[in-house]
């Protein structure tokens, strides 16, 4: 293949491989615009400086923000119409590392694979022994009726009976009775139409591309079974739907019925248009799918963009990213629902956690306001010895926070009706929590370089902080003071703000380890820790301009709100001072970098995917083993097409699947000239896909 320059992966913010492009359309480029946490909440230096000691960068003059929660029960809400890669140095003292580490063992159960090399291919590139095949790919029918996929003749009815665009979270469930038939369900986070449709013009957009891209988003549900050469194959099976930018849902819980979330359309808030910007998820122990609104914001706009805001929106509008000015997509031009000064509060609407029942193709799926309104990158559900289910979700911005759920009512198990009942209304009656840190690591040994602390690890304590209560038929009580239970449901954020919760670098999945219970999260990155005005380094987020995150290890007392930390891994070169792979031998792991989804195998191997590598290679999925001498062992299984993002992967024994996100997306390139050819080769376009790979006669990595 032609050689790819190196140039490829400098980036507009000068940290990780992502493009402008990308961060354009699906975060609205958050990375380029301030932090919306503005909170003067502690952190982990303040806690242990209680005697007074200043920070470096405190602004003597700086105040804490008023609370925007001034306007409870408003009906309206009125608004005006509205470079190279940094390398980490490998000139410094060497970090410290805990004394004589035990030699490492033969590779864990599961990780038994040649490790995949970093690379600039354009292509799925595993290890030797292993097969591949695309599952499916943006445009495949999984309907009735559904034409083949023609990327020049495109329609709207044609994309709402195909799958999806930037397929993300993947979930693989099997069908009861029918061996090696499976449902796969997933997230279509975000639509590129720079990289959807030939000739595309970004100031002009078409009614029909609109229309496309309203169909391209949401959810679906495909049948699939496995092929004879081991991989997976779709079925026009009567389970398959899609769920779109304008499928109905049912939102529930406090926000419910509540002032902030009626409209001219749907006077009594309950019934909400679509879902989009669904980014991860997770399966429930009762079968069904979550899924977690983030980079909602983006999708809402001001065509006239001429007035600000009143003081009050301009605060939730701060505080969400939210924009008074046109759009990238400029959906707002089409429907008024998107238009912040015509619907000003179809955008509280969004940003909850959604479920969905994958086996009942007539149900109508549901948001969760009682699992808070903010940009949840995913939902994990970890179900307490005594069926008390937990709920973890992660605020995926710089600078937010880490949330869990504790539902009041315990699970019950089946799938008959009286249990599905009872299992599918466990997220909406419980109590709200935001996690505090804290670590007794001297501040002096935490100085933003990512070295060891004297203490040979980083780790601490922490608390969960209760918000809000909820209970049955939408009745809740806010946990925090001046703030009701309708605003801790719709403006999460701030009321986490008010309790004090850590600032954290950008918490993505959070996953369960099945073997020991513990909690794992993962931290991608934030090139603004410890930047002037801005959160300082602590214990667990410990890298001044971090450009490749950290995994975070969390031994919880699940139904409790006490818990204990360590940090698994902090990612980068593994030849650079300030990584750290829980004491492993640094120079026999493979590089990693900005870790957004977790996995597990049945032999409790912690599996991440990357999203954004700064490290000049095509992102990845890696295994790492979490017990006994090889703890921190790092290997690459497989890498993904230039341009592409890492998303959803599922870990069976003798299968791995993963989410493949706009392959070719490049700030120099576009549909009509294009970076990637993957899938198809050749002439053909690039598509989101979702490839399996198996291993030739054997299980995965044994």
């Amino acid at each position: 293949m032609a050689l790819v320059p190196l140039n490829l992966f400098v980036n507009h913010n000068g940290k990780s491989s992502r493009q402008h492009v990308t961060c354009r359309y699906k975060c609205g480029d958050a990375c380029s615009k301030p932090v919306p946490n503005t909170s003067d909440n502690e952190y982990f230096g303040d806690i242990i400086r209680r005697a007074g000691a200043k920070r470096p960068g405190d602004d003597p003059a700086r105040v804490s923000r008023r609370s925007m929660l001034q306007a409870a029960g408003v009906t309206v809400l009125a608004v005006g119409a509205g470079s190279a890669l940094a390398a980490c140095g490998t000139d410094e003292q060497p970090a410290a590392t805990p004394a004589s580490p035990p030699p490492p063992a033969e590779p864990s159960p599961g990780m038994k694979f040649t490790a995949v090399a970093p690379n600039i291919e354009d292509a799925v590139v595993i290890p030797d022994g292993y097969q591949q095949g695309v599952v499916i790919s943006w445009g495949d029918p999984i309907l009735p009726g559904a034409p083949a996929f023609d990327v020049k003749a495109q329609t709207a009815a044609a994309q709402r009976q195909q799958f999806g665009f930037n397929n993300d979270f993947a979930a693989l469930l099997p069908i009861d009775g029918q061996p090696n038939h499976f449902l796969l369900v997933t997230n279509h986070e975000y639509v590129d139409p720079v990289f959807m449709f030939p000739g595309y013009d970004a100031n002009t957009p078409t009614r029909e591309q609109f229309d496309i891209e309203v169909a391209a988003v949401g959810m679906g549900v495909v049948e699939v079974e496995r092929a004879p050469q081991g991989g997976l194959k779709p079925v026009m099976g009567h389970y398959n739907r899609r769920f779109t930018a304008d499928t109905p849902f049912t939102l529930i819980g406090p926000a419910a019925g509540s002032d902030f979330v009626k409209t001219a359309a749907d006077p009594t808030g309950r019934t909400v248009a679509g879902t989009f910007a669904n980014c991860s998820g997770g399966v429930t122990p009762w079968g069904t799918v979550l899924s977690g609104e983030e980079n909602f914001n983006t999708y809402f706009g001001s065509p006239e963009g001429s007035a600000a805001p009143g003081p009050v929106v301009a605060d939730q509008y701060k505080r969400y990213g939210i924009a008074a000015k046109p759009s990238e997509l400029k959906w707002e031009t089409f429907e008024p629902r998107f238009d912040l000064a015509k619907t000003p509060n179809e955008i509280n609407r969004f940003g909850y956690v959604v479920e969905i029942n994958p086996w009942d193709p007539n149900s109508t799926p549901v948001k969760h306001s009682a699992m808070g309104r903010l940009k949840h990158e995913a939902a994990t559900v970890y179900v307490a010895s005594d069926g008390t289910v937990v709920a973890y979700t992660g605020d995926d911005q710089k600078f937010d926070y880490m949330y869990k759920f504790i539902s009041s009512k315990k699970i019950q198990p089946g799938r008959e009706v009286a249990a599905m009942a009872n299992n599918m209304s466990i997220l909406d009656e419980g109590t709200l929590y935001v996690a505090k840190l804290s670590s007794d690591i001297p501040p002096g040994d935490i100085d933003g370089s990512g070295k060891l602390p004297s203490t040979g690890s980083f780790s601490g304590s922490g608390t969960w902080i209760p918000l809000l209560r909820s209970g049955p038929g939408g009745q809740a009580e806010s946990l925090v003071q001046g703030v009701t239970a309708q605003e801790a449901a719709v403006f999460t954020r701030f009321a986490a703000d008010k309790a004090g919760a850590t600032k954290m670098d950008r918490p993505e999945d959070f996953e369960a380890n099945p073997k020991t219970g513990k909690i794992y999260v993962a931290l991608t990155n934030n090139d603004d820790r410890g930047a002037p005005d801005e959160a300082a380094v602590d214990a667990a987020n410990p890298r001044n301009d971090n450009k490749s995150g950290q995994v975070l290890e969390i031994t919880d007392d699940h139904a409790g709100t006490s818990f204990t930390w360590d940090l698994l891994l902090v990612c980068g070169d593994p030849a650079a001072a300030d990584t750290y792979f829980a004491g492993f031998d640094k120079t026999k792991v493979s590089p990693i970098s900005c870790p957004d989804n977790l996995a597990f195998d049945s032999h409790g191997n912690l599996w991440i995917s990357t999203d954004g590598n700064a490290l000049d290679s095509n992102d990845g999925l890696f295994a790492v083993a979490l017990e006994g001498p090889n703890r921190g062992e790092t290997k690459q299984f497989l890498t993904v097409p230039l341009g592409a993002e890492t998303c959803g992967p599922v870990v069976t024994d003798d299968l791995v699947t993963v989410s493949v996100q706009h392959p070719g997306e490049h700030d120099d390139n576009s549909i009509d000239d294009p970076l990637s050819r993957w899938p198809e080769g050749g002439n053909g376009t690039a598509r989101p896909s979702v490839v399996a790979v198996w291993r030739d006669g054997g299980n995965i990595g044994v």
